[in-house]
């Protein structure tokens, strides 16, 4: 079992990490699991470019506020918003159904960090025997294990018998209306 410790990812270049696998992270039974292949970050990190659109100051409960520039509060850069580190940041498109209890859907974009190191309950990107999964991360009492967030999957439990690798911890997700 080998768990990327904080600061432990990939270093190569973008069309490396293009060229890993498919495109989808799958919450099929690990049987059905493909690889993935991450898309364009949110960040340009060649050029650094950073493209902001305007934040409402107010909030709204429903409908779409005036765009009058009285009720404009700062530029909101989507960089920013989504990433935190990004050298350690990619993002993979969801294909499945086990994590639907967290809000994360089939065609839903997956932010992930490798330099945060995973703690118990967060949502992980993980190979599993060679297989790419999104689930969540429990740890108690010296076991890990990982669990959907759909009661129709059953937990996985990590033993020393399965490769396991954690790839990085999500920490945002995008749906696409």
């Amino acid at each position: 079992m080998r768990i990327l410790s904080r600061g432990q990812f990939h270093r190569g270049s973008s069309d490396d990490r293009r060229h890993q696998g498919p495109t989808a992270i799958t919450g099929a039974p690990l049987s059905n699991v493909g690889l993935i292949r991450a898309i364009e970050p949110p960040i340009d990190s060649h050029t650094r470019a950073r493209r902001t659109v305007p934040l409402v100051g107010s909030t709204v409960t429903a409908g779409l506020p005036s765009p009058a520039d009285e009720h404009l509060d700062r530029a909101l850069d989507f960089n920013e918003l989504l990433v935190q580190n990004p050298a350690a940041t990619f993002a993979v498109r969801v294909a499945g159904d086990s994590m639907i209890g967290a809000g994360i859907f089939t065609d839903d974009i997956a932010i992930v960090d490798r330099s945060r190191s995973p703690v118990d309950c967060c949502i992980v990107l993980a190979l599993v025997d060679g297989d790419f999964t999104l689930k969540r991360y429990r740890r108690r009492a010296g076991k890990i294990w990982l669990q959907a967030e759909n009661p129709s999957y059953k937990d996985l439990q990590i033993t020393d018998s399965v490769a396991f690798e954690v790839w990085g911890v999500v920490s945002k997700s995008i749906r696409m209306l």
